[in-house]
């Protein structure tokens, strides 16, 4: 057996392990919650004492919450593998799969263009930063300055500047009411105005660590021996710098595969700023509201997303960094 294959074997185990594990976490930690997830369903309806009992008991076995913990478990890993996430307690009687269905779209029309937007400009900036020293000292206390900002201070920030002192873009929610969501351009234009202030919250807030990063390594790369030996040969400035720029995108590729992986959990401060209904947001209301299978659905897909991110980043890494590839040749 060659050494890639062995590697996949060995890796693939350690993946379905952490998979089993962090699902176990998932199912536990929402049950060490206080309180009672059904009390507080039937807290939205009128109802005599009586009849608060009896629907308390009627829906404590029909969520199965009063059997003992171990048959609960058995029971949510057989929905699990069956692709069955349960009905939401605080949704109810909507499932928990239809919940993530029409949040996710939102999550990945947000998310997956901040993240990848300000991983380029940041990466790029960075560089920039990197090798102009002068530059450098204008550009880093923009940087640190963005990186040291909170997800939701910003957001607040860029709410209370655009939308209620400039009025220029609404505060809250995914498209104005009274619009149905469709791929009309009244739906889109509409939409876009709503989006732009979340994706501008998180996208400035990660541009300063993708160009920092970028930038420290750059310097590390410039300073290392083969740029110095490139250098003593003769060697162009631009080939030096494409050498160092090469070897400093691994981590960055790394970071970004890392912050893809965490795309369906969002940034639930944003979210819930704006009040943006995306997976972050539906997960909050599910921690607020104790619903236990909306939080476990929520944090099912955020550790499969998690796990497989970071599964394509090792095989990624063969392919990008020749050292690596090697090694797994000669069987390592």
């Amino acid at each position: 057996m060659s050494g890639i294959k062995r590697y996949l074997m060995r890796k693939t185990i350690i993946y379905i392990l952490t998979f089993i594990f962090a699902v176990t976490i998932d199912f536990i930690i929402p049950r060490l919650m206080p309180g009672d997830p059904i009390a507080v369903l039937l807290s939205r309806f009128a109802t005599l004492p009586d009849v608060t009992k009896y629907l308390h008991s009627y829906f404590m076995q029909a969520f199965g919450l009063d059997k003992p913990l171990w048959v609960q478990y058995i029971t949510f890993w057989k929905a699990v593998l069956h692709g069955d996430l349960g009905i939401s307690i605080y949704y109810y009687p909507k499932p928990v799969a239809q919940i993530i269905k029409e949040a996710l779209p939102y999550d990945l029309a947000l998310l997956v263009p901040s993240i990848v937007a300000s991983w380029i400009v940041g990466n790029w900036l960075g560089a920039l930063a990197g090798k102009n020293r002068r530059l450098d000292s204008y550009l880093m206390p923009i940087f640190y300055f963005l990186q040291a900002s909170p997800y939701f201070w910003f957001a607040i920030l860029l709410a209370y500047l655009f939308s209620v002192k400039l009025g220029w873009f609404p505060i809250a929610g995914a498209y104005s009411y009274g619009i149905i969501p469709s791929l009309s351009w009244t739906f889109i234009k509409d939409y876009l105005h709503h989006w732009f202030l979340p994706f501008l919250s998180l996208f400035l807030v990660q541009l300063g660590g993708w160009a920092i990063g970028m930038r420290n390594m750059i310097i590390y790369e410039i300073e290392a021996d083969y740029a110095r030996y490139l250098e003593s040969l003769g060697a162009s400035e631009r080939l030096i710098m494409k050498h160092a720029f090469k070897n400093a995108m691994l981590p960055q590729i790394t970071g970004l595969a890392l912050q893809l992986g965490l795309i369906v959990a969002g940034n639930v401060t944003v979210q819930v700023v704006f009040s943006y209904p995306g997976i972050g947001y539906v997960l909050m209301q599910g921690i607020l509201n104790q619903d236990y299978f909306l939080i476990q659905g929520c944090f099912l897909v955020i550790i499969l997303n998690v796990l497989v991110a970071n599964f394509l980043i090792d095989l990624l890494y063969a392919v990008v960094d020749p050292r690596i590839r090697a090694a797994y040749m000669e069987g390592a």
